[in-house]
């Protein structure tokens, strides 16, 4: 199976650049693995925040709202109380909670290769011959890519040599544009791309990484 690719000039190069079937052409009877996948990633990356206060935590509530017996109304001890109003919360989140899943390394790795299927099957996938920049200008970048006929969101994909400082500037500000090493190439990224960019050096990262049945 085989891909137009391109130069950094944005003119089509004369040959296809083709892909290791293994990795690029795995056939997905469902998307269970690929979904399960792409919410591990969304729950790893989850932060903690939501904390409440218990009725510990509630300022206030340190005399008797009233005594004991002889007013007819309920037994209370503190204004603090979680039915009152401005009481403490029961069962709320307290900051400590772990929302993390874990997935099998090799469940991970053919979830991978299946998003990147489904993207060449969505011709999704544009391979370059090389994406350097060689003054880190935004500007620039953003003609770069518009040669590409890239859409929305574009994920760029680059071995680790090319991502060079000036790469990373020029993308920095590209508000719909993500740059990755090859070897970090996961899901939830290439299932939220409507262009995926990778370079011929990442390419064969990618396929030694992912090839196989590892």
């Amino acid at each position: 199976m085989s891909v137009p690719t391109y130069t950094v000039s944005g003119a089509k190069a004369t040959t296809p650049a083709k892909l290791d079937a293994s990795v690029f052409g795995v056939e997905v009877t469902d998307h269970q693995l690929v979904r399960q996948a792409y919410d591990t990633y969304q729950a790893n990356g989850r932060e903690n925040l939501a904390v409440v206060k218990t009725r510990g935590l509630v300022r206030g509530g340190g005399k008797k709202p009233w005594k004991q017996k002889g007013t007819g109304r309920a037994r209370f001890g503190s204004s603090r109380n979680p039915i009152w109003r401005g009481g403490g919360i029961v069962f709320g989140p307290t900051g400590f909670e772990n929302y993390s899943k874990k997935l099998p390394v090799a469940a991970k790795r053919l979830a991978t290769r299946q998003a990147l299927s489904i993207a060449v099957a969505d011709n999704k996938i544009i391979i370059v011959e090389k994406l350097t920049s060689k003054d880190g200008k935004t500007k620039a970048m953003s003609k770069l890519l518009a040669k590409f006929d890239t859409k929305r969101r574009t994920l760029i994909v680059v071995s680790e040599a090319e991502k060079t400082p000036e790469l990373v500037r020029a993308t920095a500000n590209l508000a719909t544009v993500k740059l990755v090493a090859a070897t970090y190439v996961n899901v939830y990224d290439v299932m939220n791309a409507d262009a995926i960019v990778i370079s011929s050096e990442a390419q064969k990262t990618i396929e030694t990484w992912l090839g196989g049945a590892k």
